[in-house]
């Protein structure tokens, strides 16, 4: 069955944002598939619940994969959404995942830097020289919440929105996302959706000058999620 409008949480709305949880396997905007994308869906959603005609406006500031679930925020204003893109340009926009992982990392914590590039036609990003021209930076922190080995539950903040970027970093080291068929080869354990959720954003409201946060944390009664103690770490402050 699509997916409607009626299928996305929204966890805070405003005059000028609107903040809502990003079902797995739904695109951020339109892509070549043309299934049913959070933009579209959105834009629906305000229409019938405001009586809009014609043209609605509604600004995609940051995206999701595709795979991936979690909280999004997006601009009800032109204006909010130039200060929200400006706030994730100036490094004051925050966003945190949890992931789990195939593999536990050597270190408990740590620093990921890496230089990727995307093949645009198969639609698969790699790891390579800062040298290679459309190389861009990617740069993440994790912290293991907890282990069930093999698998691991991991914090991660994200300093760069580039495409696939968590999936091919943790890949890279050797610990690939539970449920990621592209990217985990021979170490790929089976699950209904990626393992991998937009846990946290945090910014300034575009207008009120407010900082904000806002949290939606996975289904733990699924596999992997349910390997783990979610709800102990939803009430610790990630840090």
């Amino acid at each position: 069955m699509a997916v409607t409008y009626h299928d996305i949480p929204i966890i805070y709305e405003d005059n000028h944002i609107i903040v809502v949880v990003k079902p797995f396997n739904v695109p951020s905007q339109e892509d070549a598939s043309k299934d049913p994308d959070m933009l579209s869906l959105l834009k629906e959603y305000l229409r019938e619940t405001y009586d809009k005609q014609g043209n609605v406006y509604l600004g995609l500031v940051h995206r999701l994969d595709r795979p991936t679930g979690g909280v999004m925020v997006f601009a009800k204003t032109s204006k909010a959404a130039e200060r929200l893109c400006e706030s994730i340009t100036s490094g004051d926009f925050e966003k945190r995942y949890f992931a789990v992982l195939s593999d536990v990392p050597r270190e408990k914590r740590g620093r990921l830097e890496n230089y990727l590039a995307k093949d645009e036609v198969k639609n698969i990003v790699s790891v390579v020289p800062m040298t290679v021209k459309g190389a861009k930076q990617a740069v993440l922190d994790y912290k293991i919440l907890e282990k069930k080995e093999p698998l691991c539950l991991a914090d991660i903040h994200l300093y760069t929105g580039r495409s696939h970027q968590i999936r091919v970093q943790t890949a890279y080291i050797g610990c690939p996302i539970v449920g990621d068929q592209k990217y985990a080869g021979k170490k790929y354990i089976r699950a209904e959706h990626l393992a991998l959720w937009s846990t946290e954003i945090k910014f300034t409201h575009p207008t009120k000058k407010e900082v904000m946060v806002f949290r939606a944390f996975p289904d733990d009664t699924a596999f992997p999620w349910s390997e783990f103690d979610i709800e102990r770490h939803l009430s610790i402050k990630m840090n």
